[in-house]
């Protein structure tokens, strides 16, 4: 069980991992290791809580598909448990920011003063656009 936010826990059984050769350099280890890591998560048949599946199939983003499988890859370790590792903070992380809920913006006025200092500053700008005109010959 992975800790995702007071009583809100991520069951273990519900990841699947695919180990993949990974891509880029590192010489020979690349050709021989499968030490990439693939981890898919079904977010409609795992064991959260209704509104938090809601949430995170809402989120657009390249990693959940249309039908609310998570599949990320993790390759920037050599070590596959490393991976493995990073693979589910990544899945925890995408998980906390999915169920954080936004304050709403109040919208509020600008206060007096700063209105007179914004027109002020509109005033002054243009008298130095003004001056920037032609100089009249006598």
């Amino acid at each position: 069980m992975f800790h995702i936010q007071d009583s809100l826990y991520l069951d273990e059984r519900d990841l699947t991992f695919t180990m993949i050769r990974a891509q880029g350099s590192g010489g020979q280890n690349v050709n021989k290791v499968s030490s990439a890591v693939h981890l898919r998560f079904d977010v409609r048949a795992s064991s959260l809580p209704p509104e938090v599946q809601d949430a995170l199939c809402a989120v657009s983003d390249h990693r959940i598909s249309k039908e609310g499988v998570i599949v990320i890859k993790s390759q920037s370790f050599r070590s596959q448990e490393k991976n493995r590792a990073e693979a589910i903070e990544r899945l925890i992380a995408m998980v906390r920011s999915a169920i954080q809920v936004e304050k709403p913006r109040r919208a509020t006025k600008p206060t007096r003063s700063s209105q007179r200092r914004r027109v002020q500053r509109k005033v002054l700008h243009g008298e130095v656009k003004r001056l920037r005109g032609r100089v009249q010959g006598d």
